[in-house]
Order: C-alpha cells, then structure tokens, then sequence
C-alpha cells in the first residue's frame, strides 16, 4: 500500500497563493510536499507564499495561468511533472463569488462564473486524472450553499453544483488506480471573497448559522483538506461539509 503523508509528495495547488490556497500551500510544504503554487493574477501573493516555503527549507514554484483555458490546465501539470518528475496530489481552490438576482444577471455574468466554478474545475480533474501517478489525490472545493435553500447565489452555487458529479464520475473513472477524488464544501469563509458579496447585516446572519457565531474559517478546512490528501483515502466520490452546522443533507 502506498504511504498516505505529504512527505516527498508532489502537490498542484489550484490557486495557491493567497487565502485558503496560500494556507494549503504553506501547510503541504511544511509537512514535507513539494508544491506547485497556480495563481492567476496574484503575482507578488504567489511569489511570497513560494519565498515562505524556500525560506523554511521547502520546495515550491509558482506558476501563472488562467484555468479556465485548458491550454494553462495543461501547462500548470506540465510545470509540475517537468519540474518534480510527477504530480500526487491535485487540489483547486479556485472560484468567484457574485450574489445577485437572477433577474438581473447577465449573459456574461453566467459565463463568467460558470466558466470559472464549472469548466475550470471540470479541466483540472481531468487533467488530474491523466497526470496524477496511482493513488493520487484529487481534491476540488465547492460551497455549502449546496446544501442551502437561499436567493441570490444562483450562478455561484449553481456554478459549483456541477463539481459534485464531476467528483462522483472520476472517482468512478479513476478508481482502478486508487486516485481518490473528493469535494470539500466549506461554509461561508472569513476571507476577502465573501465581504464585497453581502450587506453587514447579512454577513452577520451567515454567522449566526455556525457554531459560535461564526463563519468558517480557513484554519478549519485546511486540516480537512490534509486528511482527505492523505490518511483520509477510502473517501472518494464524496462531498464534505464543514461549516460548523451552518447547514447539512
């Protein structure tokens, strides 16, 4: 059997820089990974999650690039196999947030998020799939407004929607292989994302749907996202919900 820890494995970081990616990074390398940190346009937040890693005696490069064209999914894999020799793990923390009606979304508006939440996260798996070494470890993350009965999230909790059966159909698809593929669905997450999207009143009102008053924080989904990229194997083709109650199926 192989050995499920982080020490000499390769991982792709799917918006590794900053947030819950930057944290994920920085956690992976210090438990011995090396780290192929994706960012789009946080440049500087990559290069300075990269100089974290180096100073601490840690592997990791950064790499730009823009997943929804799977030109750059490829590109990112490619990196990561030219450089480390491989790829183990495959996690992708990226998305965009818009809370809107659905009467006055655009046409580009739809577009726009699903091509982030849906055909980015689609390509990656994919290209996961073909390049991850056996017993690998696909992770994607999704939302638990999955889970909720909520207005004004329809492209973003729709976007997302679709990674719960990509994650299913791989984990079938890839299974002979012992890749494991899951979804981690986080409740709303203190970080810079989800404040532009809510009114003081409603970011309260998320809050007061946890335990403690509070929203997710990335400190909680880190050690999830561990588990599952390591002792955690046997779950596969599952979605996860840590939110601290904030809602459940």
């Amino acid at each position: 059997m192989a050995e499920n820890t982080l020490r000499d494995k390769v991982a792709v970081i799917g918006g590794g820089a900053k947030n819950l990616g930057g944290l994920l990074s920085r956690t992976f390398a210090e438990s011995g990974a090396k780290v192929v940190v994706h960012h789009h346009s946080s440049e500087n937040d990559a290069q300075e999650t990269v100089k974290a890693i180096q100073d601490a005696g840690g592997q990791a490069v950064a790499v730009q690039g823009d997943l929804t064209k799977v030109a750059d999914v490829r590109r990112l894999f490619d990196t990561a196999v030219d450089t480390y020799g491989g790829v183990d793990i495959a996690v992708n923390t990226t998305g965009m947030v818009l809370r809107k009606p659905i009467l006055e979304t655009t046409e580009e508006e739809y577009d726009l998020m699903f091509g982030i939440n849906a055909k980015a996260g689609y390509f990656f798996i994919q290209e996961a799939g073909r390049r991850l070494n056996d017993h690998g470890k696909i992770i994607s993350i999704g939302t638990s407004l999955l889970a909720a009965f909520t207005d004004g999230y329809s492209t973003y909790a729709g976007g997302k929607a679709p990674l719960e059966h990509f994650t299913r159909a791989a984990a079938k698809e890839f299974a002979d292989r012992y890749i494991s593929v899951n979804t981690v669905a986080p409740g709303p997450m203190d970080t810079p994302f989800f404040y532009p999207q809510e009114t003081p009143e409603r970011a309260e009102f998320h809050a007061s749907q946890a335990m403690g008053n509070q929203l997710t924080h990335i400190e909680d989904i880190v050690p999830v996202i561990t588990f599952l990229a390591t002792e955690g194997w046997w779950f596969t083709g599952q979605t996860l919900f840590p939110n601290g109650g904030y809602t459940t199926r």
